[in-house]
């Protein structure tokens, strides 16, 4: 009888009320139905008080121990900082209304996309969802801010002719042995500077790279990326373990960045639009399937956890759609 009260007041309440304030009438409840001696409510509220950077903190832990990257845990600290800083409240008095707006300013005041909006919108998801799981607050107030409606946009992939203008007008082997690496094998940039000549094994043209989440997993390159790849590693007078190092000395390790602007370089040469290395990984994913590789191999070959990722970065040709009809149907 007695929780049946609570519970009724409880919810009587909850639509008046913010998470810290439920939180505390809930304390009061406890005590009053539980006949235990009040002596003031700033000591109920003071037991209860967990600051704004220590929950975050330890939401933070929690990710990295569920296997976040270091990258997506810096994104997540960084974007959830911003909007408590801005709002300005404790993190158990913010309600829906206040992530609206948040949300509302943000798009308005720095142009983002419809896309980077519902990405912030799914890290106060996660937030504010583990907050209520572990009992800091009582109810997500991101849970009424319903996924942010995206158009579907058809992403571009490298035609043959591109890809090979790239190839013919590579300045140097480092270069050339870049190109093919991405084309042949459809990896991250990411994964192709944190490579090692030990990595490689030329006899059965397969490397082994160390993906998102820490996975290692297995990718091929063709016949072309091997002699291209030997070559480039033959004329090599450094003694750096990276497969990939700056032309300059002393030869350091070649990060993302590296890569990143040789190939605007070398697109803004040859007038082609948006050479970047991420492109190189959806024209794989869609040749591929245009050849008939079955999805799940593809997804497995691109490292993606969820096959519907793996459907994302494939676009179907549509001359193939069409034959596919006259096949199956017409």
């Amino acid at each position: 009888m007695v929780n049946q009260i609570k519970r009724e007041i409880e919810q009587q309440m909850c639509s008046a009320l913010n998470n810290e304030q439920m939180m505390l009438l809930q304390k009061v409840l406890e005590h009053i139905f539980f006949s235990k001696e009040i002596k003031n409510l700033e000591e109920i509220e003071m037991s209860s008080t967990t600051t704004n950077e220590e929950m975050l903190k330890v939401f933070l832990a929690a990710k990295r121990v569920e296997g976040c990257s270091e990258k997506s845990i810096a994104y997540y600290n960084s974007t959830l900082k911003t909007m408590i800083q801005r709002i300005n409240k404790s993190v158990k008095q913010i309600v829906t209304e206040d992530l609206r707006v948040y949300l509302s300013d943000y798009q308005k005041n720095s142009k983002a996309s419809k896309v980077t909006i519902d990405n912030i919108r799914r890290i106060f998801s996660s937030f504010f969802s583990w907050l209520e799981d572990e009992s800091y607050i009582l109810k997500s107030p991101a849970r009424r801010i319903h996924k942010i409606r995206t158009g579907s946009t058809v992403k571009e992939t490298y035609t043959d002719e591109e890809l090979e203008l790239m190839r013919d007008h590579c300045d140097t082997k480092r270069d050339l042995a870049i190109i093919d690496m991405l084309c042949s094998t459809g990896i991250r940039v990411g994964e192709l500077t944190n490579l090692n000549k030990a990595d490689v094994d030329f006899e059965k043209r397969e490397c082994v790279v160390l993906g998102k989440g820490d996975k290692e997993r297995r990718v091929y390159f063709d016949a072309r990326t091997k002699i291209h790849l030997k070559n480039y590693l033959e004329m090599r007078m450094d003694s750096n373990p990276a497969l990939f190092v700056t032309l300059n000395n002393p030869h350091e390790r070649l990060k993302i960045s590296g890569v990143e602007i040789r190939l605007r370089e070398l697109g803004r040469k040859l007038n082609i639009m948006k050479v970047h290395p991420h492109k190189f990984r959806r024209t794989l994913a869609t040749k591929a399937i245009d050849k008939g590789m079955p999805i799940e191999q593809v997804q497995v070959l691109l490292g993606h956890t969820k096959i519907d990722t793996t459907l994302q970065y494939a676009m179907v040709s549509q001359n193939n759609v069409k034959l596919a009809h006259q096949k199956y149907i017409g």
